[in-house]
């Protein structure tokens, strides 16, 4: 790194204490991109054999960039260069698409399984379903700018929107899928977050470790008439997606 360097800032450079001179070479490497955002730091074996120094001085050099936002560390999985989220506000007319659209940044999901089946006590209660009536679970993932963000799964009644897989796998987007059977506008009546840990599904889905904690989102979208036309069940990366709660509509 220090071949790249003015030769009065690479004096500065060699002065410092050698924690120092590794916490600013990997910030330089995060700086100019060679690290971006979730990209795992080389280890402490191979830090300290690349600065021939002991664990502790690389140690102390990873705690300085965590101090300062530049890194986070997981027990058990290593260093990685700080996310910075996506902000998703929830709202009366909560989107997905429409949120990141907002942020200037490309989204897209991509269906994972699509089925009818019985629902769970919870889904057909939250859709207010009688006995015998089935669902559309439609499971699905989030990608923005490339990055998966997060694992859902999507509960609609199967007798008000036959084929809704279908229409879902030509449309995917809950909001023009659901255009297709007339409902051109619907509302958030409830959301609940409580942070868990994900199962392995999720977790792989994700990219990540099943010890490290997701967003859990639970939510009903109605019609303008207050019929129930959704349930979901959505897991964000924590890192990824920061939930803002709004008071528009």
């Amino acid at each position: 790194m220090t071949e790249s360097m003015p030769p009065l800032e690479r004096q500065r450079y060699a002065a410092l204490p050698l924690w120092q001179q590794i916490e600013q070479s990997l910030l330089r490497q995060i700086q100019e991109r060679v690290l971006v955002e979730g990209d795992p730091l080389p280890s402490a074996q191979v830090l300290a054999q690349r600065f021939g120094v002991n664990r502790h001085t690389v140690r102390r050099a990873i705690e300085a960039l965590e101090d300062r936002g530049y890194v986070r560390t997981e027990t058990g999985r290593g260093s990685f260069v700080q996310e910075h989220p996506y902000h998703y506000p929830i709202s009366r007319r909560t989107r997905f698409g429409r949120a990141m659209n907002d942020l200037n940044v490309e989204s897209r999901y991509t269906l994972l399984d699509a089925r009818v089946q019985v629902p769970s006590r919870q889904v057909a209660r939250a859709l207010g379903l009688g006995a015998g009536e089935r669902v559309h679970r439609l499971v699905y993932s989030s990608q923005v700018e490339g990055r998966t963000v997060d694992h859902s799964q999507a509960y609609f009644p199967a007798q008000r929107f036959p084929d809704l897989g279908e229409v879902f796998r030509r449309h995917p987007s809950v909001t023009r899928t659901l255009a297709e059977f007339g409902v051109t506008d619907y509302l958030r009546r409830y959301t609940t977050v409580m942070a868990r840990l994900p199962d392995a599904d999720v977790a792989q889905v994700l990219a990540q470790s099943t010890r490290r904690p997701v967003l859990c989102v639970h939510s009903l979208n109605v019609d303008p008439q207050g019929v129930p036309v959704q349930f979901g069940i959505t897991c964000f990366a924590g890192d990824w997606v920061q939930l803002m709660v709004s008071s528009d509509p």
